[in-house]
């Protein structure tokens, strides 16, 4: 069979939250041998690459993705027919070109995104590889730490709860399988325990619970409670937070359980939480443009937390590169639409190990049923994925992808 591509395709499909998003294929020789489909998010960064939108506020009250298709199956087309499809660096410049700005406004960034992605499958398909391993050559295979949003708040729910994730952390096992069960058996905790309290509500976009709760700490109680109630003990069993706090920071400060604060009253809570819980990460503590709170944080706490920039990197390396010269982190989320190529995910990746900076795979809150971050993390070693609760497939499907590859890698990370 050729390895050039033949065709692209593209349509609508509904992700997670009934919104629509993009699916694309890719067709080698003829052959469809390539499909992903692009998430979405809802706490979105200010400097995350753009997504394509229709902006009609009589068809999908404005969220529709027509122009996206379109952009991939009239523009993005065109440009590729012809490259081998395993080509990747080569493909992505070539979108990256076409696109020519510097934010991916013109095609958008789903739109590149879709094709970037449709590419790298239908490339592991001709090499007949898993695309964990296409991705990470021989060195690749690591079964990263489950990071799992079991309590929402924030901008993923509808209560008052400010910050956005709380997560178990089942990183004192030796096996992926062991700790998945670890963190699925610490969500039935936290549901028995909420129940027992009459706060048992809905859940969040991202599967998690998310009852109204006195406080913030009252979610890191519930937290222990769960791990404990589920017979662990919380040296297995870590704490991690996305507190999102760009989504309450203001000129005024952050409005934060009721009071308005500094970014240094704030890093005192934050502080005396390390010290009172099993807490191992804070992500986007401080906001977006607060570099000068994410560094002093970086050198009082630093040292015993690990302190994860999300909003403040949006995967993009010339804001790593920022965070990086100034040490205002210690470890970067990874979401492949944050900067709309894999080739740009994967540099950004490697400057970031270079600076012996953590590395997180992390899901959107629109989710699809595809997987390929789940291989992501495998092929990069990255070590650590965040992908929501152990609930609803869009969800469960990239912890179903990484139970499969766990039945040939039995390497599990220890980042902590």
């Amino acid at each position: 069979m050729s390895d050039l591509i033949s065709g692209l395709d593209a349509r609508m499909i509904l992700d997670s939250r009934g919104v629509p998003t993009i699916e694309v294929d890719c067709y080698v020789a003829g052959s469809l041998l390539g499909r992903a489909a692009v998430p979405s998010g809802a706490s979105t960064g200010a400097y995350e690459a753009v997504e394509l939108r229709d902006g009609d506020s009589s068809r999908w009250l404005g969220k529709g993705v027509d122009q996206a298709v379109i952009n991939v199956v009239e523009n993005i087309q065109e440009a590729i027919v012809g490259m081998p499809v395993d080509a990747q660096k080569e493909i992505d410049e070539i979108l990256l070109e076409l696109d020519g700005t510097p934010n991916k406004s013109n095609l958008g960034a789903n739109s590149i995104l879709g094709a970037s992605m449709a590419c790298l499958h239908a490339g592991a398909a001709i090499h007949e590889l898993p695309l964990w391993r296409y991705i990470g050559g021989v060195h690749g295979g690591l079964m990263p730490v489950p990071m799992m949003n079991i309590l929402n708040g924030g901008a993923h729910a509808t209560s008052n709860v400010d910050v956005q994730e709380f997560m178990v952390i089942p990183h004192g096992f030796d096996r992926f399988d062991q700790a998945l069960r670890a963190g699925v058996e610490c969500y039935h905790s936290l549901k028995a325990a909420l129940k027992a309290d009459g706060l048992l509500s809905g859940i969040g976009d991202e599967g998690g619970f998310a009852p109204n709760l006195p406080s913030n700490e009252d979610g890191l109680r519930y937290m222990v409670k769960a791990i404990e109630g589920a017979g662990f003990s919380t040296e297995e069993i870590g704490i991690a937070l996305d507190v999102a706090s760009t989504e309450f920071h203001s000129e005024e400060g952050y409005a934060f359980d009721g009071k308005v604060l500094d970014g240094e009253e704030l890093a005192t809570i934050y502080s005396g939480w390390i010290d009172e819980y099993p807490l191992l990460s804070i992500e986007d503590a401080f906001d977006e443009d607060d570099w000068r709170s994410w560094t002093s944080f970086m050198q009082s706490d630093g040292d015993r937390v690990q302190l994860v920039g999300d909003d403040l990197f949006v995967t993009q390396a010339e804001r790593l590169a920022q965070g990086i010269e100034t040490n205002a982190a210690n470890a970067i989320l990874v979401k492949v639409n944050q900067v709309g190529t894999m080739t740009e995910t994967l540099e950004t990746m490697s400057m970031a190990e270079d600076a012996g900076f953590n590395r997180i795979i992390s899901h959107r809150s629109g989710e699809t049923e595809d997987t390929t971050i789940a291989d992501l993390a495998v092929g990069t070693r990255a070590g650590q994925i965040k992908t929501g609760a152990p609930a609803r497939s869009d969800r469960t499907a990239k912890y179903n992808q990484l139970l499969r590859i766990s039945e040939e890698i039995e390497d599990y990370a220890h980042p902590f």
